[in-house]
């Protein structure tokens, strides 16, 4: 605790004395699917906008080796909310990195939710593993610090302020390996939440490339803090590309309530995808929910 505090005054006091921070890069994403949806024993076809954003991020060199850098992304709705409901906050941070390894001071995904990298490949659909699962945080308050990567081995922690109660929560990961998959064949990750929004979570997750088809899987126990009541499940995902195409399938259980999806994804451009995708969940005690979806992805 006294070394995160130690590299978070650190961390200000350079920021407050860098020259002006570099031109920020503009980026973003527009995610919208046209969708048939069963919720609740009702079908209806809608028109989803699925966490389209905007964003702006930058680095600066300081002196000492240090290198300060920024992020400032905004979630929109292109296709149903207005106004001020039409903006949500996204990651929202200042950091500092150097020898020492890497700073986070702001609004951020936890150290539990950053462990599985690519793993899910419905991020953001219906799909999104968070639909049955807990740890799939970004929390305000977020203090986070990773080390430098030793052999590919690499610790993070997430200590999240609680100002009311002055009590804190914390994510903590340990990884190894590339999580893209392109310098190394292999990832591994082990995360904990401690009492994140109310749940204990421990997560493991495994990425392999075999043959060009890409294979992952994750298990991940959970408790609530406050019922006891603790749930276990697993998941497991494969995607291969062929051409412009790749195809992608994924499976996902918590103790009774499961859910599979199947989806293709065809390259349009080198920023822009049309995609299609189905999605059922069978739950033990609400009502099943099925998706089939169409959609147009444009990165900028």
């Amino acid at each position: 605790m006294k070394m995160l505090k130690t590299l978070a005054a650190a961390s200000i006091l350079a920021t407050i004395a860098s020259p002006a921070i570099a031109n920020p890069t503009v980026y973003g994403k527009v995610n919208v699917t046209v969708q048939n949806s069963e919720v609740d024993g009702e079908a209806i076809t809608e028109l989803k906008s699925n966490a389209s954003r905007l964003g702006f991020k930058g680095t600066q060199r300081l002196e000492g080796g240090l290198e300060v850098f920024y992020k400032y992304e905004l979630q929109v709705d292109v296709s149903d909310e207005s106004g001020a409901n039409n903006l949500k906050s996204r990651n929202q941070f200042i950091g500092i990195r150097g020898s020492f390894g890497e700073l986070t001071l702001g609004r951020n995904d936890t150290m539990l939710k950053q462990s599985q990298a690519k793993f899910d490949v419905f991020s953001d659909l219906e799909a999104d593993i968070k639909k049955l699962w807990k740890g799939e945080n970004r929390m305000n308050d977020s203090i986070t610090y990773k080390t430098p990567k030793f052999n590919n081995l690499q610790f993070g922690i997430s200590y999240i302020l609680d100002e009311e109660t002055d009590d804190a929560a914390t994510s903590m990961s340990v990884t190894f390996g590339d999580s893209s998959l392109k310098k190394d064949n292999i990832y591994l990750a082990f995360a904990i939440d401690n009492d994140v929004k109310n749940y204990d979570a421990k997560r493991i997750t495994a990425g392999t490339k075999v043959s060009g088809v890409i294979l992952g899987a994750m298990y991940q126990t959970q408790e609530n803090t406050i019922t006891g009541d603790d749930k276990s499940g697993f998941a497991l995902n494969a995607q291969y590309k062929m051409g412009k195409y790749n195809v992608k399938g994924q499976y996902q259980s918590m103790e009774d309530d499961n859910g599979f999806s199947v989806g293709v994804d065809r390259k349009l451009g080198k920023n822009t995808k049309a995609f299609a995708y189905y999605t059922s969940f069978n739950f033990d005690l609400d009502e099943d929910e099925n998706y089939l979806a169409l959609g147009l992805e444009q990165k900028f």
